[in-house]
């Protein structure tokens, strides 16, 4: 296939399969109420509070990079860091899961620091999150097993009927969203694939993903990443206050639903779109939310947490541009 439009599709199916999953979760919804939502029943004072975790995880998540890179000989600004993430969060807005990428062209340029190796650093920063994400759901699948497995029955993941199986929207939903993450998983073999080809790529991707083992400042490592989580967690959770038909939901249907949506976020859609809606609007309802309020919490929630991300891509471009260095 020719790279032009193989490029094309690796940035349009991911927006398709997002548009394709909001359509089947909103394609009966009521948008004029959301809106009088969002104008007159939104408590901005709580939103404004949940954003401040969501800029605080990328701060953590930038000067614990640079924690990384120390071992590996390269001291780079923490501001640049910090930009770097900035940035990464927008452009996988564009293309999922191409910021991983675009954060290491960052301090490539400004830095000197090595792509494959800060690249390498950013794997092991990965399997460290999915590490702690497992362990995170493990826990609260644990402590919410029937929320779950009636989760797991509304989706039409245990349905006794083959024949009403076909028929759920909801599996179609759950199919497409598989099917997006074999691609994604596609999509990172092959640059893998790439990188064998390049002479020294490999060995200075293996220093990078190694550089956790020398990192000298562990506690403060382990700190950081315990912090980025409990930021993730109250960047979502304090949205519930923001709302009438949330505020009284609790830490535990919280745990559920933050769970919910970062395992959802996996598949590569721009920030989520589509399947985290879809799967917070389930865990919501089963906590006794209807179906319209959960959609416009989704709706309002995603937005403005998407429009940060925005913001702080293009503060994290600016700043890189302009100040003096």
């Amino acid at each position: 296939m020719n790279k032009f439009p193989k490029k094309i599709l690796q940035t349009l199916l991911p927006l398709l399969l997002g548009l394709f999953v909001l359509y089947w979760v909103y394609r009966d919804f009521d948008f004029a109420q959301a809106k009088d939502v969002l104008l007159h029943g939104t408590d901005w004072g709580w939103m404004i509070f949940s954003l401040f975790f969501g800029v605080m995880s990328h701060l953590l998540r930038g000067w614990r990079w640079r924690l990384t890179l120390e071992p590996l000989g390269f001291r780079p600004r923490t501001g640049d860091c910090v930009d770097a993430i900035f940035i990464s969060y927008a452009a996988n807005l564009l293309l999922p899961r191409v910021g991983e990428v675009s954060r290491c062209g960052v301090l490539s340029r400004y830095d000197d620091v090595p792509f494959a190796k800060s690249l390498g650093t950013v794997v092991t920063e990965r399997l460290l999150d999915m590490l702690c994400m497992i362990l995170l759901s493990g826990i609260t699948f644990l402590l919410q097993m029937p929320v779950f497995l009636t989760f797991f029955h509304e989706t039409g993941t245990k349905i006794p009927s083959v024949t009403h199986l076909l028929t759920s929207v909801w599996f179609y939903i759950v199919l497409f969203c598989t099917i997006g993450v074999i691609l994604l998983l596609y999509r990172l073999l092959s640059m893998l694939s790439f990188f064998e080809k390049v002479k020294g790529m490999v060995i200075n991707l293996f220093e990078g993903i190694i550089s956790l083992r020398n990192v000298q400042r562990m506690p403060l490592y382990l700190l950081y990443t315990l912090l980025i989580w409990v930021c993730y967690f109250f960047h979502f959770y304090l949205t519930f206050y923001c709302f009438d038909f949330t505020d009284d939901l609790g830490l535990l249907a919280g745990l559920v639903m933050f769970v919910a949506g970062t395992l959802a976020v996996i598949v590569p859609t721009p920030n989520g779109a589509g399947p985290w809606h879809f799967a917070v609007i389930t865990m919501m309802m089963l906590y006794g939310v209807n179906v319209t309020d959960a959609g416009i919490f989704a709706l309002i929630v995603h937005g403005v947490q998407t429009l940060l991300v925005i913001i702080l891509g293009l503060w994290g471009w600016l700043h890189l541009q302009f100040v003096k260095r």
